[in-house]
């Protein structure tokens, strides 16, 4: 645990970590058996094009493209935005920040924020960037931690921003997960301020059949894991 703050730096030092974590086959069970499949009913069909927001090693965008989008990254960690490049998928990928995006206004129809805003410094930054280049009536889609699924700890002071630093071993794998625990109206509110319209707000949970393909599941039938948000930008929104 810790204060809030910058956690960029954390996922370049975990970068190793999280590519073992991720690329390992069908280790990742929350992600390929609970958090994806919800994610992608909520993804529209590809449109002319997609920005991935916080792409990590790339398995989002190479599951867009599979899906026929064509798609940019852009992800702060120089070793995962390398090894997302390399991964095929995307037609680039920039390192840098989300907050500062290179691309100029309205380039893009859809962009996704996959399990990425929570580990960002100043998401509604981001999220400002993101109605920046998107054009009128674009959709966002937002994987994030639920706001329920966090150290008992940090509800005695729910509304304040709270470093989370968490370390998970799982079949001979280790990972250190760092991220910014915040209320949900720290997101919604930024969306809202800026021209976005929450269109679907869902809280995947773990289907009899995904728990027993994966005993791990088990707790997410009953306990909120993820929460998952497709949001619209009105017209004429965005900053030029």
């Amino acid at each position: 645990m810790g204060e809030p703050g910058d956690v960029s730096e954390a996922w370049e030092r975990n970068a190793e970590q999280w590519l073992a974590w991720a690329r390992t086959p069908e280790h990742d069970v929350y992600y390929w058996q609970l958090n994806l499949p919800a994610f992608a009913d909520l993804v529209p069909k590809a449109g002319t094009r997609t920005l991935d927001i916080g792409c990590g090693e790339g398995r989002i965008g190479c599951w867009l493209a599979g899906c026929g989008h064509r798609v940019v990254g852009v992800d702060s960690s120089r070793t995962l935005a390398n090894r997302a490049s390399e991964a095929g998928g995307y037609e680039k990928v920039v390192c840098g920040d989300a907050a500062a995006l290179p691309w100029p206004a309205d380039e893009f129809d859809l962009a996704v924020a996959f399990m990425s805003l929570h580990d960002m410094p100043h998401p509604a930054g981001v999220i400002r960037e993101i109605a920046r280049v998107l054009e009128p009536g674009g959709v966002l889609c937002i994987a994030i931690v639920h706001p329920l699924n966090r150290p008992a700890e940090h509800f005695d002071d729910y509304f304040s921003e709270q470093r989370a630093t968490e370390v998970i071993t799982r079949n001979g794998l280790e990972m250190t997960f760092d991220g910014i625990d915040r209320p949900l109206e720290s997101y919604t509110r930024a969306l809202s301020d800026n021209g976005f319209v929450i269109e679907e707000l869902r809280e995947p949970r773990a289907s009899a059949t995904a728990v027993q393909r994966a005993r791990e599941l088990a707790p997410a039938a009953k306990k909120p894991y993820f929460l998952h948000l497709r949001c619209r930008l009105g017209s004429g929104s965005g900053t030029a």
